[in-house]
């Protein structure tokens, strides 16, 4: 049974984008995604994304997708909604992915925007459309034109907000402005998907988080939320501020490989990275530590 929601924050507020932990061969490791995923609800997460972004979705197979999906809801399910991504460039692969997660247990779906073949609008609309009538689960948009090639518009985000299975969004687009349209008009509930505009997004109405850094700093994603939905904006600002160094280091490259050095560093389950990703240097290595200390982040 998936964890209560409400309309207006379906999915939870703290959620993290989960990487996907593979063994020392490369394989995927199905007990170090059960140790993580309870590593990070414990933390005080109310939900994790898998097989996103930060998931390595590219190189990871549908097979793999599948198994990572039914080993977390088994170790963690009944505490935190469990969200699969299945966006592709593919709309009838991603509706196999979307029909794959139901029946392995995901609790709901996250659709990134088609990416490398630039759809027109109506194109966008009709590929989220499609995926949102494959399954009965609640879908989460993911808006990221920098990795996609193309936005999702606030009109189509208007009228995507019609569809009552998608409900969501998750806001990579650095566009405060065009938030709070879309935030104001389509009835998605909003979720940032850029952790140093996390606090600047929930300013214009957004609910929540979907994170990258919450891989190691959950507890102070989830004081910043309560602080800021509590009325203390200033206290909320002063771990915005006090987590700059974390947001910073965490994106210096790419955030799947600081993320997984980040987790070595602790001594939590990631392993290595496919290729075309590679991991840090030495001297990367060694400015990640200077940065989440800077943050207050223990190793």
């Amino acid at each position: 049974m998936a964890p209560t929601s409400t309309p207006q924050t379906p999915f939870g507020r703290v959620l993290t984008a989960m990487v996907t932990p593979f063994t020392a061969d490369g394989a995927l490791d199905v007990d170090g995604a059960q140790r993580l995923a309870t590593q990070l609800v414990d933390a005080g997460n109310d939900g994790l994304v898998l097989s996103g972004t930060t998931g390595e979705s590219p190189t990871t197979t549908d097979a793999e997708k599948e198994q990572l999906v039914r080993a977390v809801v088994e170790a963690v399910g009944d505490r935190a909604h469990i969200i699969a991504g299945v966006g592709t460039n593919d709309t009838r692969h991603s509706l196999e992915l979307a029909r794959t997660a139901q029946r392995a247990g995901a609790h709901g779906l996250l659709a990134v925007t088609p990416y490398y073949s630039k759809p027109p609008q109506e194109g966008i609309h009709q590929h989220f459309t499609a995926i949102a009538d494959a399954t009965d689960l609640p879908v989460m948009l993911y808006d990221i034109p920098g990795r996609t090639g193309v936005p999702i518009d606030t009109e189509t985000m208007i009228r995507l907000g019609g569809h009552p299975r998608i409900v969501a969004n998750k806001d990579a687009k650095g566009d405060l402005g065009r938030a709070s349209l879309a935030i104001a008009e389509s009835g998605l509930a909003w979720y940032s998907g850029d952790d140093m505009l996390n606090l600047p997004l929930l300013s214009v109405g957004a609910v929540g988080f979907v994170s990258v850094v919450g891989h190691v700093a959950t507890p102070e994603l989830r004081e910043l939320i309560e602080a800021f939905s509590h009325g203390d904006v200033q206290k909320a600002a002063e771990i915005h501020q006090r987590l700059l160094p974390v947001f910073i280091g965490m994106f210096r490259t790419q955030g799947v490989i600081t993320t997984k050095a980040a987790l070595a560093l602790r001594g939590l389950p990631g392993g290595p990275l496919r290729l075309p990703l590679v991991g840090l240097t030495e001297q990367e290595t060694a400015q990640l530590k200077l940065d989440l200390a800077a943050g207050g982040v223990q190793l």
